[in-house]
């Protein structure tokens, strides 16, 4: 960053401080919110349809995410004192939470997600001030095993909305169904492989549109919802009524947020690599409270914990525009979409079955996001593979045995039951006792690590070029 006086005081700029003409950064502000707005949209669904909402319901719910996702890249770009890393990055709400809401909604309902994510983004930011200290202890075997996690645990999420979501619904697993979500998800594959460059990164929204024109031959839409919602309005406070905190919940969500802290702290160096400019401990910091600032306020018009979203910094480096400005002006329009709650109705109004075919890729992509971290994980002379199996085999268990942990206390079953927090638990516990805790630690001490080892050595000889492989028999 290179630091310039004014009158006096140091003004520090840097090429995320890049200007351009106001019809420029219009377009490529719309640009960012194009690329994500399939991901925006997504977790106010699938939460809104665990907890039964009405259309109009869920209208609010996904108006309410569009308002609290511009708030949140307002604050993340401009800042607001030491809120705000001012660097361009997209806030969206999280998939990483989703499947911990869906889990708290189903017993203790809207109020009892309300109340976990407030008292979490609070834990945030007052962590936040340590997260060079803690950050150590989140590792790449730690956060890419919970990220493969959230994929794998929204993919049934996907699958029933591909069947209908409701099955005391009429055409529930019907083939119409299923096949419909199987055109959309072609539409998207179709999309991606023949279109380079934006159009493909705009794969997810044009399949849900094409999918869902397809389901209105069909006579599978139902858009009345739009007729009983208001065209503009402002953003409701507490729409769906007070919080309530239950210890449970309250744990569950903290412990996601922990894992949203990790993922901004990665974002934030990564934008700071992309655009060339300087990323320190206080620069991270401020991201941090800026995601939980954000987090925190989001129940209040009815939405949940906001993170950065990675297609946009993958946006930043394929286009080369650093300039924070024009994604604070991709906030601003997400923004002005919170106040068109028709917006919210029409996008609640996707037939399930599209919304599944398009949930395939969406969620999948997540759950290929940790696989990608787990691959720069070292596995060798050391018990990381140890890790990863038995923090995913908790992760799995809600969703092979979903009674298993029935007969625990409510509180413990509330978290456990959450295939993310069960993870998450087990990862950073494990990780703990076997990496930071070396008492005992020894070479080849593992009968996992060294059979991958043989593997390893198999797919070097295998993979290597003609000149560089070993002359075998």
């Amino acid at each position: 960053m290179f630091g310039v006086k004014l009158q006096g005081r140091e003004r520090h700029t840097g090429p995320e401080d890049e200007r351009y003409s106001v019809g420029k950064t219009i377009a490529y502000g719309a640009q960012h919110i194009l690329t994500m707005y399939g991901g925006v949209i997504a977790p106010p669904l699938i939460v809104g349809g665990a907890a039964g909402l009405s259309g109009p319901d869920m209208a609010l719910l996904v108006t309410a995410g569009l308002f609290v996702s511009g708030v949140a890249t307002l604050l993340q770009t401009l800042g607001l004192g030491p809120v705000g890393s001012k660097l361009p990055i997209v806030q969206g709400i999280s998939f990483a939470t989703v499947s911990t809401m869906v889990t708290i909604s189903h017993t203790g309902g809207l109020r009892s997600v309300y109340g976990a994510i407030i008292v979490a983004g609070l834990i945030g930011l007052v962590l936040s001030t340590f997260v060079a200290k803690l950050i150590r202890y989140f590792p790449a075997v730690v956060t890419g095993t919970i990220i493969t996690m959230i994929g794998l645990s929204l993919l049934p999420v996907a699958f029933t909305w591909a069947l209908g979501n409701d099955s005391h619904h009429a055409g529930y697993g019907s083939m119409s169904n299923i096949g419909l979500a199987g055109i959309t998800l072609l539409i998207i594959l179709v999309v991606s492989r023949l279109f380079q460059g934006a159009i493909s990164r705009l794969s997810i929204l044009i399949g849900l549109i094409a999918g869902t024109a397809i389901a209105a031959l069909m006579g599978k839409t139902d858009f009345s919802a739009v007729g009983q919602t208001k065209v503009i309005a402002l953003p409701s406070i507490l729409p769906f009524g007070s919080p309530t905190y239950d210890i449970g919940a309250i744990v569950s969500m903290t412990i996601v947020v922990l894992v949203i802290m990790t993922e901004t702290v990665a974002d934030v160096i990564t934008i700071g690599e992309i655009i060339e400019t300087k990323v320190d401990t206080r620069r991270v910091a401020a991201g941090i409270r800026a995601d939980m600032a954000a987090s925190t306020v989001a129940p209040l018009f009815g939405s949940f914990p906001c993170s950065a979203f990675a297609q946009n910094i993958g946006l930043v480096a394929l286009t080369g525009i650093k300039s924070r400005f024009v994604v604070a002006t991709g906030g601003g329009i997400l923004l002005l979409l919170g106040f068109f709650p028709i917006f919210g109705a029409v996008v609640a109004g996707i037939p399930y079955p599209v919304l599944g075919g398009a949930g395939v890729v969406l969620f999948g992509t997540v759950a290929a996001s940790g696989i990608r971290s787990l691959a720069r994980v070292q596995f060798h002379d050391n018990l990381n593979m140890v890790i990863v199996a038995v923090a995913m085999a908790f992760g799995l268990i809600p969703i092979a045995a979903p009674t298993f942990w029935d007969a625990f206390p409510q509180w413990f079953a509330t978290i456990m039951n959450a295939g993310i927090t069960g993870t998450a638990i087990a990862a950073i516990l494990l990780n703990l006792l076997f990496n930071e805790l070396r008492i005992g630690n020894r070479s080849g001490a593992s009968v996992f690590a060294a059979a991958d080892d043989e593997r390893d050595r198999l797919d070097e000889s295998t993979n290597s070029t003609p000149e560089q492989s070993p002359r075998l028999g």
